[in-house]
C-alpha cells in the first residue's frame, strides 16, 4: 500500500516536472517590459534626469528600496560612456549599467548587467517624443530568455514583476521633471 502511494506520488511529481519543462520550452526566447507616461515638460528638461546617473536618486524606483545601497560612478560624467554600478540587498541585487546611446532630448540606451540575485544581460531604452506641450517618455527593457529563465517565467510574469517598478519610476520622473525650476 505504502509502495503504491509512493510510486503514485513519484509519477505525479515526474508528470508535473515534464509539464513545467514543456511549458518553459513554449515560452519566447526573449522578453520585453515597456511602460510609458506623458510628462508636462519639454524633452530638454527630462533628458538630463535620465542621461546623468547621479540624477537617478531623485526618481529611480530601486534607489528607495535599499537605504544602504552602495553606488559607484565611472566613465563619462553623463551621456554615452557613463557607468553606474550598485550593490544592495535582495530588493535591488547587484549589477551595473552603461549608457551606450545618448541622443540629446530624444533617446538614452542602456546596457544593463545584473550579477545578483541572478546573472542577466539586458538592454533598456528611454525614448522621449514631444507631442504638443507634453513629452511622451517610453521605458523599454528587453533581454534574452535562456531556458532557465523560461522555467522561472512559467511561474512568474516578468511584465508584472518589473512593470510596477517602471510605472513608479516614470511617475517619479514625471514629478521631478514637472517641478518648478
Amino acid at each position: 500500500m505504502l509502495k503504491t502511494v509512493l510510486l503514485s506520488l513519484l509519477a505525479l511529481l515526474a508528470t508535473g516536472i515534464v509539464v513545467v519543462l514543456i511549458l518553459a520550452a513554449m515560452k519566447p526566447d526573449s522578453f520585453q517590459v515597456q511602460r510609458a507616461i506623458a510628462i508636462n515638460a519639454p524633452p530638454e528638461r527630462i533628458y538630463p534626469l535620465i542621461a546623468d546617473f547621479r540624477a537617478w536618486g531623485a526618481w529611480s524606483p530601486w534607489e528607495k528600496k535599499d537605504p544602504n545601497l552602495k553606488r559607484s560612478f565611472s566613465g563619462a560624467e553623463t551621456g554615452k560612456g557613463a557607468i553606474y554600478a550598485w550593490a544592495g540587498d535582495k530588493n535591488v541585487g547587484e549589477g551595473s549599467m552603461e549608457i551606450v546611446t545618448a541622443e540629446p532630448s530624444s533617446k538614452v540606451g542602456l546596457k544593463l548587467d545584473f550579477i545578483k540575485p541572478f546573472e542577466a544581460h539586458n538592454a533598456a531604452v528611454f525614448a522621449l517624443q514631444l507631442q504638443g506641450t507634453t513629452t511622451n517618455v517610453t521605458w523599454t527593457m528587453t533581454g534574452p530568455a535562456p531556458f532557465f529563465a523560461k522555467i522561472i517565467h512559467v511561474f512568474f510574469n516578468m511584465d508584472r514583476m518589473v512593470g510596477g517598478d517602471f510605472e513608479a519610476g516614470l511617475a517619479s520622473l514625471k514629478a521631478q521633471a514637472e517641478r518648478p525650476a
